[in-house]
């Protein structure tokens, strides 16, 4: 169930540059959600990378880990999230997390959520999030990462349900095979399979994502729009007739209710945290 989210306050002297909430057109034929990527749109960093501590200290990532997945990770935070890049994320992930234990993965991210994703939530996500909700449309969070971490985050900024990646489980443990990966066009056809199962008119919805690669989901809807593009994604913003807006003010979730439980469940996923766990390793083997 979704928590209710006040409007998170926009300064006033720095607003959004347009507001994609308040737009004009025909009468929806059914109902409208708006999609929201989750990693550098609602929060200002890796989901996976947020949990980096809690992970490094139950033992879950090692040295091989690190090195093995560092590479792919790093290309990805530092904004080249292309095809080819993504998928060295996606072997990495499939590697690193084979044989761990998803109850220890769930008690980690239930015990750490406040404290790893609080500083990184967009001011400006949030208050888009309340717009629509008080517009009457649903939520949906739509990441790469794994249901066990999007879905508690999904919950708290007040979505109403979450479409992430989902890994094989058998006797309570990873087997490093991806389920489905929601990335790319996947994640336009599981938007596609949620509208003809809700009823959505997907003319009359929102997406918002600040990957090029998500190019598919934004196609998807009627009202796209790019968050914090680099000149590459502008350009298409541009030539498709999205909106570009600009987030930049990470605020504490502790302006939300903190009396949301936490799902636990069924994936890890894309995007262990392995840059940050890479520079705790070789910061601590440097020489003195």
């Amino acid at each position: 169930m979704a928590v209710p989210v006040d409007p998170v306050p926009v300064d006033p002297v720095d607003p959004l540059p347009v507001d994609p909430v308040a737009r004009g057109g025909p009468a929806p034929r059914g109902r409208v959600a708006a999609f929201f990527d989750l990693d550098k749109t609602i929060i200002a960093t890796s989901s996976a990378t947020a949990f980096s501590k809690g992970f490094l200290a139950q033992g879950l990532l090692t040295r091989r880990s690190v090195v093995a997945s560092a590479y792919a990770q790093l290309a990805y935070l530092l904004g080249g999230a292309g095809e080819t890049s993504t998928e060295r994320l996606r072997a990495a992930l499939a590697r690193t997390v084979a044989g761990w234990d998803v109850a220890q993965v769930s008690t980690i991210v239930r015990e750490t959520l406040h404290e790893s994703i609080d500083p990184t939530v967009y001011a400006e996500a949030l208050d888009l999030i309340a717009r629509h909700r008080a517009a009457g449309h649903d939520v949906v969070v739509v990441s790469a990462s794994g249901a066990e971490v999007v879905e508690p985050i999904a919950a708290l900024v007040g979505a109403d349900t979450a479409i992430a990646t989902r890994m094989t489980v058998e006797d309570g443990r990873y087997t490093g095979e991806i389920e489905f990966y929601a990335y790319g066009e996947h994640k336009a056809t599981a938007i596609r399979d949620l509208a003809a199962a809700r009823g959505y008119d997907l003319a009359a919805c929102f997406a918002y994502s600040d990957s090029v690669t998500d190019a598919p989901m934004l196609a998807a809807v009627g009202h796209g729009a790019v968050v914090n593009p680099d000149r590459a994604l502008r350009r298409l913003a541009l030539a498709e007739g999205w909106a570009v807006l600009t987030f930049r003010r990470p605020v504490p979730l502790r302006r939300l209710d903190r009396r949301v439980g936490v799902t636990s469940g069924a994936v890890l996923a894309a995007g262990v945290a392995v840059v940050l766990a890479a520079w705790w390793w070789h910061r601590r083997r440097r020489p003195a």
